[in-house]
């Protein structure tokens, strides 16, 4: 039998060296910070150019980019990012430019900006995204248009009903149709002038996208073939 040295076994072994941190520790504890800094930048870059187009509006030309910082929030970090950007951009105007206000962007530029980011970030295909997109947006139009008749305690909606009433008659006359519309034919048509005004937004909105969140390395899906060879660019 060979003999033990039970001193050596008595012996404390080395405490083994500590470890450093891993690189995906690291990284993530980087990200933070980085995530929080451009999450607020581009929440405030939404409630900015919603408050220039406010104060010194510009036809179109700034409406198109109201979703589209929420939007790009939510490609770069997500959900909770997006959700925070929208709610974020709320309270700068709520102390901007007043609750209501505030409100007015939210519903729907806001919302719209987190529910195309998603459908962006899953890949999703530019009908399904212009199609909720078009829902979301019509149906935001008319919940803001109830808020702002609420305020000012008239009802809008006999407004746009008159409105509307004038341009049928006016096309029926020129088609040569000698008939008066009755008022669910105008209603329907003015919620068909909604929707299809939502359309055409938010196809807009994704051609703007496809060549501003390509360049900055984020891109979105793919547009259909037509639509590649309507405006002959290489995607």
């Amino acid at each position: 039998m060979e003999d033990v040295n039970w001193v050596d076994l008595d012996e404390k072994k080395p405490n083994p060296p500590p470890q450093p941190p891993s690189s995906s520790l690291i990284n993530e504890r980087q990200s933070i910070p980085l995530e929080m800094v451009e999450t607020a930048f581009l929440a405030s870059a939404a409630s900015l150019i919603w408050l220039i187009n406010y104060y010194f509006p510009l036809g179109p030309i700034l409406r198109i980019f109201f979703p589209i910082p929420l939007a790009l929030i939510y490609l770069r970090w997500g959900g909770r990012a997006a959700g925070m950007g929208v709610l974020v951009s709320g309270l700068l105007l709520s102390v901007l430019m007043g609750p209501t206000r505030s409100i007015l962007y939210i519903i729907p530029f806001g919302l719209l900006g987190v529910q195309l980011g998603a459908v962006w970030r899953r890949q999703g295909s530019w009908y399904f995204s212009i199609f909720t997109g078009t829902i979301l947006g019509a149906f935001g139009f008319l919940l803001r248009f109830w808020l702002l008749s609420v305020f000012l305690g008239e009802n809008l909606w006999v407004y746009v009903v008159n409105q509307m009433t004038v341009w049928v008659d006016w096309l029926l006359l020129r088609l040569g149709i000698l008939a008066q519309p009755t008022p669910l034919i105008i209603e329907g048509v003015a919620l068909g002038a909604i929707f299809l005004n939502s359309l055409l937004y938010l196809f807009v909105v994704h051609l703007v996208a496809l060549l501003v969140f390509d360049r900055l390395g984020n891109p979105i899906p793919r547009p259909p073939i037509w639509v590649q060879v309507l405006f002959e660019y290489d995607y």
